[in-house]
């Protein structure tokens, strides 16, 4: 294996791991389970193994992606498994609907947990039996027990990060009280709240989360996948390290906030491994920098708020950082992926401009996109010695770099529609385009001169006025008699299609917008989308909804999932030719 690469050091851990042996022995029985489940099965055909745990309350953002880039790339990379476990022990927020969306956005991003080996998708609700019985397993050891004070006493015993915590009073109920106290709990015996199961560490460690963290609490609430067979539920730092110890897996990668918790997490593992119930070598957490981009925020309670209260469309509005609404954007799972290698892994926060992102996108689609021309805001052209009945095929490339994907055909005529920014009446300074008496070149058509303009009643121009120079059409010899300046792009009013495009800009005007606790809803940007009707190239009508496009001079676009269909296109700016926000700030 190679040396790691800069920005990912997760990768010398296991690269330090494999090369000491610390995973040699392993064996895997083809499904999660205890250590006697494992005994006797063959070794692990998986060098090591991660996972992602996502949990089904909500759709996965960009911060997601980076850590399913690097779970699924560091199995790959190194001959491993990786497991999608959804950590579903919280039944009151968790929905189904969620668990689909997460699937198809993790396939989407080009990530598989299945073959005909293996099937790696598990939820930790499969897990509930399993858990309890090692909730059983620590009570009869002494290393848990039943708490019966109330959320306000036990948040007064737990004390500060200054001060040590106090014991409850009912810390000292021996193991046969506790397993009594327990079972009822599962039988339904008590209301919700009376009682909280609790792991028995250390009141006065430094670290609060060894201050006998709690492990079960009663709540009676219909879970999406197990229904009513449970009234106590698992807390998530009690099920997810005992879900990577069932899955067998070697390499625990968990964001910076998390590294407070590792302790318990090896406590829990060491207390149940002492018991018989896992084996080594037991799954070891490391952590990393989560995913901070500016000018969005990823806080799972500020989407759903943005979301419930209709600051934005749904989870896919191409707004939002959700993979589903980049992807209703026009993202690519490949450029995706590219930002989560550009931006490396490291152990320190920091905030990554959103033009990283969104020139890894520019850099994804330069080659990917067919070009095409798109007029959105629409001034008519008429070319007034041009014959009325005649249409001109001009040509154009697919693509300028890439001459095998073939050429275009664009109709021209005498009505034409141009850019209304395109003409000018008392040209600036340095402006090349049409004004009365200057000459253009249509791009891939002809040289024209303008000879004027029309105007409403209101001194809008509503029609530009030029003659065509009938032996400068380009690709033919007489185009090089003309030396213009100026090179527009145009359409034939009677072919052109009409389409609707949405722009899309930075969803806040602040970098972060919840910096120093302001309130994040007052940084929103109300220009963050704009929907503009204009026309695009005739060979549009039938092409592929998903395919993307470079419209010459507006950026790249790509077909609403949603909203396009045949006769009402649809088309949604992914990004930009070149990044104009910089120069705004």
């Amino acid at each position: 294996m190679n040396d790691a690469p800069a920005g990912n050091f997760i990768r010398a851990f296991v690269q330090q791991d494999l090369a000491s042996g610390r995973l040699e022995g392993r064996r895997w029985s083809g499904a999660p389970g205890p250590a006697a489940d494992h005994e006797s099965a063959t070794l692990d055909p998986a060098r090591i193994r991660t996972r992602f745990p996502p949990e089904p309350n909500g759709y996965l953002h960009i911060g997601h992606a980076k850590s399913i880039c690097l779970n699924f790339g560091l199995a790959a990379d190194f001959g491993g498994r990786c497991h999608l476990r959804f950590d579903d022990t919280n039944p009151t927020r968790e929905e189904q609907a969620f668990v689909d969306a997460i699937i198809d956005t993790v396939s989407w991003l080009g990530f598989q947990w299945a073959d005909d080996q293996e099937s790696n998708l598990y939820f930790a609700s499969n897990y509930f039996e399993h858990l309890y019985r090692f909730a059983e397993t620590l009570i009869v050891a002494g290393h848990a027990y039943v708490d019966s004070q109330s959320p306000d006493e036990m948040r007064e015993h737990r004390g500060t990060l200054t001060e040590p915590g106090r014991d409850s009073p009912f810390r000292d109920r021996d193991a046969d009280e506790n397993l009594r106290l327990f079972r009822a709990m599962r039988a339904g015996e008590f209301d919700d709240g009376a009682h909280v199961l609790r792991a028995r560490i250390d009141m006065a460690s430094p670290n609060i989360n060894l201050r006998d963290p709690v492990l079960y609490r009663i709540r009676r609430a219909h879970h999406h996948r197990t229904g009513d067979s449970w009234c106590i539920y698992p807390m998530y730092d009690f099920a997810h390290p005992v879900g990577d110890a069932l899955e067998r897996v070697t390499h625990s990668l968990c964001t910076l906030e998390f590294e407070d918790h590792r302790p318990f997490y090896d406590w829990l593992l060491a207390r149940l491994a002492e018991a018989g119930a896992f084996d080594a070598p037991l799954p070891r957490q490391i952590e990393f920098a989560r995913l901070n981009l500016s000018y969005t925020v990823m806080s799972k309670r500020k989407l759903q708020e943005l979301v419930r209260h209709r600051h934005v469309d749904g989870w896919d509005d191409p707004r939002l950082p959700t993979l589903a609404g980049l992807r209703r954007r026009g993202y690519t799972p490949a450029a995706i992926r590219d930002f989560c290698e550009r931006i490396g892994v490291t152990k320190s926060d920091a905030w990554i401009d959103m033009g990283v992102l969104e020139q890894a996108l520019r850099d994804d689609l330069e080659d990917r996109a067919d070009r095409a021309i798109a007029v959105l805001d629409p001034l008519r052209l008429s070319i007034t010695n041009w014959p009325a009945d005649r249409i001109e095929a001009c040509h154009a490339p697919v693509h300028p770099r890439m001459p095998d994907r073939g050429r275009r055909t664009i109709a021209f005529d005498g009505e034409l529609w141009i850019e209304r920014e395109d003409f000018v009446e008392t040209p600036p300074k340095g402006f090349f385009r049409l004004y009365p008496g200057n000459r253009v070149r249509l791009r891939y058509g002809f040289v024209i001169e303008c000879t004027g303009c029309e105007k409403d009643a209101n001194g809008r121009v509503t029609r530009v006025l030029a003659e065509v120079l009938p032996d400068s059409k380009s690709g033919t010899p007489g185009a090089d008699n003309y030396k213009v300046k100026g090179n527009l792009h145009w359409l034939s009013i009677s072919k052109a299609l009409p389409a609707e495009f949405r722009l899309y800009d930075r969803l806040f005007v602040e970098a972060q917008p919840d910096a120093g606790g302001r309130d994040y809803l007052t940084t929103l940007n109300p220009d963050a989308r704009r929907f503009v009707s204009g026309f695009v190239e005739e060979g549009l009508a039938d092409g592929d909804p998903h395919t993307p496009y470079q419209f010459e001079r507006h950026g790249y676009f790509v077909g609403d999932d949603g909203d396009s269909r045949p006769g009402a296109l649809v088309f949604n700016r992914a990004v930009t030719l070149k990044d104009s926000w910089a120069k705004r700030r």
